[in-house]
């Protein structure tokens, strides 16, 4: 009896699966399942965000009708990211670099490839909500726990999962203090849109309540771990919000509310005014005494990216030259000037350095489509325009569209909101004419 229990359980399982499988509702809902798992990692590993990706695009493929996603490519939204991996894969041939060098060059752009995927997707989708939900109460939970290895750095995740040995840091459980800057920053800031809507719309108790995690993370980034690329964004993209999202008398006061607000945490945050007071004293170690430092080694990295930049204007010096061209740079010099690096620490030049001002064409356009996406109202229009305006902003100091985190928030959060964009465009149109509207994944 027990065997034939068994096996009438494994035919019962089988065939719950075959028929998940050929459930275009269940299939939809898996590769929904698999977004949401990609957001609640991405604050948490790099490894378990790859994993989660491979499983997002196996659940991906049996939605995919070829017709559909070919309309869904052509639009610059999806044939920008496509064509900036082109570029990096044709940079290879003129580059001086080792193939395996080259090579290693090209994985930066790779997640581009699945934005177009993302976008295609979640136009059909009606959960992409879900996605954003989960990556704001992942990083509450981060917030949480930061503030938990704040008072015992000994419980830092990193210090048993680093390679090599790790000094405990304050407040960092996993990742860095920018990585984790850029989390709380965007959910912090995107969660203007519904405060302000749910206060329009007399729901008092749920503003407050998405008030309340809004400045739990500020709190954790003004009085826990302050980065100070978060400390320059965040007052753009709160401008951007008032400028947006609120009457001009309206956004005035909120603005100058800010403005008291971050007074008062400068006062109250010796953290934070040693954090602002590095701006200049790294600048001044490095441009006196040759010494490596944040803001001075930058602009190190900068001047040498220029001059490599004007070398090679057009087409550049190819895939994964970079760090070669410090290398040669680096002859007879110490300190500072000595330093070797694979990423110059800005967005623009990182891609002006490989690919010239072909690149930078290819980059700029993309951001531009991507900001043209985001245009109207809407919760999903505002995520993905401050995903877009954050990522510009912080490639100012950082090569962010490349780093894996920092990467990987572009490539989720506009192709997860582009989509649900697009689709609220499509119904539009839709309403507008019913005859001749024919959106892709309708």
């Amino acid at each position: 009896m027990t065997e034939a229990a068994g096996r009438a359980a494994g035919v019962t399982w089988l065939s719950a699966v075959a028929s998940a499988w050929h459930d275009p509702v269940t299939r939809m809902r898996n590769a929904d399942l698999c977004a949401v798992l990609i957001a609640i990692l991405l604050p948490w590993s790099t490894t378990g965000v790859g994993i989660a990706v491979a499983l997002w695009l196996i659940a991906l493929v049996p939605t995919i009708e070829p017709r559909l996603l070919l309309q869904s490519v052509k639009r610059p939204v999806a044939l920008l990211p496509i064509a900036f991996v082109a570029l990096a894969l044709l940079g290879t041939l003129w580059s001086d670099a080792s193939w395996g060098v080259r090579l290693h060059g090209i994985s930066p752009t790779a997640k581009l490839l699945v934005l177009p995927l993302l976008l295609y997707h979640f136009e059909r989708s009606s959960r992409g909500v879900w996605v954003f939900i989960a990556f704001l109460v992942s990083c509450t939970l981060l917030a949480v726990v930061s503030c938990i290895v704040a008072l015992d750095p000994l419980l830092s995740a990193k210090l048993y999962f680093s390679r090599g040995p790790y000094r405990p840091i304050s407040g960092i459980f996993v990742k860095d203090y920018i990585d984790q800057g850029q989390e709380f920053s965007l959910c912090a800031v995107a969660l203007a849109y519904p405060i302000v809507t749910a206060l329009r719309e007399h729901k008092t108790k749920q503003a407050l309540l998405l008030a309340a995690v809004g400045l739990g993370l500020v709190a954790n980034m003004v009085f826990v771990v302050v980065s100070r690329t978060a400390l320059v964004t965040m007052p753009i993209m709160l401008a951007v919000f008032a400028l947006l999202h609120l009457r001009p008398r309206f956004a005035v006061a909120t603005l100058c509310a800010v403005a008291l607000l971050t007074a008062a945490a400068w006062y109250a945050s010796p953290h934070l005014r040693t954090t602002v007071d590095k701006f200049f004293t790294d600048y001044e170690y490095t441009a006196t005494q040759n010494v490596e430092s944040g803001i001075g080694s930058r602009l190190e990295y900068w001047k040498k990216s220029l001059r490599f930049f004007v070398a090679a204007p057009v087409i550049g010096h190819g895939t994964g030259a970079t760090r070669g061209l410090f290398e040669q740079a680096a002859v007879g010099q110490v300190g500072a000037r000595a330093q070797v690096v694979s990423n110059p620490h800005n967005q623009t030049l990182n891609v002006a350095v490989q690919w010239g001002a072909v690149g930078i064409a290819v980059l700029y356009a993309m951001w531009l489509a991507h900001l043209l996406l985001f245009r109207g109202q809407g919760l999903a229009t505002w995520i993905g325009l401050l995903v877009v305006v954050q990522n510009i902003v912080t490639s100012l100091f950082n090569s962010h569209l490349f780093d894996f985190h920092e990467g990987w928030m572009y490539v989720l959060g506009v192709g997860v909101a582009g989509g649900m964009a697009l689709a609220q465009r499509s119904t539009r149109n839709e309403r507008l004419d019913p005859i001749e509207s024919n959106p892709v994944g309708s």
